[in-house]
């Protein structure tokens, strides 16, 4: 063979399909990569995807309905059932059941991971609605059954429901995952609207009463639950639970995007919460003859629902670090910018609407960050590792709040607002603070604005 003639020399590695491409035959990294396309897109939505989407839907506004309606409950409980009770111990029962349901969030996904949707279903569906049955019957006065019904076993019992349908919606979907769990997301808010006017008007009418209303409500969401069940379906191979340690996964911390997001998000979530709890008490102090005050709640959630649907979209589209970090400091923005400064009915509207739109978009494209810097087969466990971190932040955000109310014999007026300024000022801050952290772990991954994350 001649010196020249290199026709059995080895293709560089990386190189070998090179000729076919040059020869104009499809080469195998082509058909490969076709073959991968193919395949995404047969996994891109379908009847069962869509199915299981509207069941997530039904979970998600039976579990965050109920959470989403605490300021019903606060009010109700200072001024009817709890009275005396300070108002920072009342929030401890809402701020309970939220960070019990991040808390086993991780060993829940993990479950999900691992035995899939049906039995996870079941058992918070027993739990929740017979929870509501449970505070139905508990004793006005009673602060420890509230504590023991609605903060420890009603927070359990939803983290079992929300992060499997959460975590399912995102295996069926790839290009659509930020859509479909704003969808997701805001069936959450839908409950948020519905619930506390369901309840505020049934416990105001003597043929029903409070504890009634309890009790229907509790019928609605096993409702939910159940028709959840039957429609919903996974689309990932079941793994073998090997430890307990598998129910926490918490190899995602050695990613640094992933830790700064945490602390970014854990910050954020120390305020994130305050307006939802305490927008109806401040309302109560400083326009107590207002029309308005009944329905700031369900504005709230109403506006919430319109973010997670517009801020998902918007994540499709520019990318979920891309929305969340200016929506989340935008929130600390208008707390310290118009809640802060007067309280005008009309400006408290106007806050309770823009507001409640940035806390939507931030509730429901932060798990999409983190789902697109996680294997799918971990999904489940590495998001609720996640919010088991957010979850400290949002067991004391609202009692620090809380405690910064200063007591006041006047009601009504800018004096009685006053009394209020260090809760907006610690929400304002923590938002404002939170989404900037969220911004530096936007910028570890790429510096370049245009770059979708």
């Amino acid at each position: 063979m001649s010196a020249t003639d290199t026709s059995s020399d080895p293709l560089p590695k990386g190189k070998r399909y090179s000729k076919n491409e040059e020869l104009g035959w499809p080469s195998l990294n082509a058909s490969f990569h076709l073959d991968a396309d193919i395949e995404e897109e047969a996994s891109e939505g379908g009847l069962r995807a869509w199915f299981t989407v509207v069941g997530s839907s039904l979970v998600y506004f039976a579990t965050f309905g109920i959470i989403n309606s605490f300021g019903f409950f606060q009010d109700y409980y200072e001024h009817a059932y709890l009275q005396g009770v300070p108002a920072t111990t009342i929030s401890f029962v809402g701020t309970l059941q939220i960070t019990l349901m991040n808390v086993f969030a991780a060993p829940a996904g993990a479950l999900f991971d691992c035995y899939g949707l049906d039995a996870l279903y079941v058992f918070s569906g027993i739990c929740s609605s017979g929870a509501l049955l449970g505070l139905s019957f508990t004793q006005s006065g009673s602060l420890w059954q509230i504590f023991l019904v609605q903060g420890v076993l009603i927070g359990i019992a939803n983290a079992f429901g929300s992060q499997p349908a959460l975590v399912v919606v995102g295996q069926h979907f790839v290009r659509r995952r930020a859509l479909v769990m704003g969808l997701v997301a805001a069936a959450g808010s839908v409950g948020g609207v519905c619930f506390p006017i369901i309840f505020s008007k049934l416990a105001a009418l003597h043929s029903v009463g409070y504890a009634w209303s309890l009790r229907i409500v509790a019928g609605i969401i096993a409702l939910c639950y159940a028709t959840a069940t039957l429609i919903s379906f996974t689309n990932m191979p079941k793994q073998r639970l090997c430890s307990a340690k598998t129910l926490f996964d918490i190899q995602g911390f050695a990613d640094r995007r992933y830790s700064v997001l945490a602390i970014g998000a854990f910050i954020a979530m120390l305020g994130q919460f305050v307006p939802y709890y305490y927008i109806s008490t401040y309302m109560q102090a400083t326009n107590p003859t207002s029309p308005a005050k009944d329905y700031l709640l369900p504005l709230m959630n109403a506006s919430s629902f319109i973010g997670r649907i517009l801020g998902s979209l918007a994540a499709d589209a520019a990318g979920p670090a891309n929305t969340v970090s200016p929506m989340t400091i935008l929130s600390g923005l208008l707390c310290l910018g118009t809640w802060a400064v007067t309280s005008s009915v009309s400006v408290i509207i106007c806050f309770v609407s823009l507001f409640g739109f940035c806390s939507g978009v931030f509730i429901a494209v932060l798990p999409v960050i983190v789902a697109q810097i996680t294997p799918d087969a971990n999904l489940g466990g590495r998001v609720g590792a996640f919010y088991s971190i957010c979850a400290v932040a949002q067991l004391v955000g609202s009692p620090i709040g809380g405690a910064l109310i200063r007591k006041s014999k006047t009601v009504g007026g800018e004096g009685s607002a006053d009394r209020f300024l260090g809760l907006i000022m610690f929400a304002g801050a923590t938002l404002l603070v939170g989404g900037v952290v969220i911004l530096v772990s936007r910028l570890l991954h790429d510096r370049h604005w245009r770059v979708r994350y």
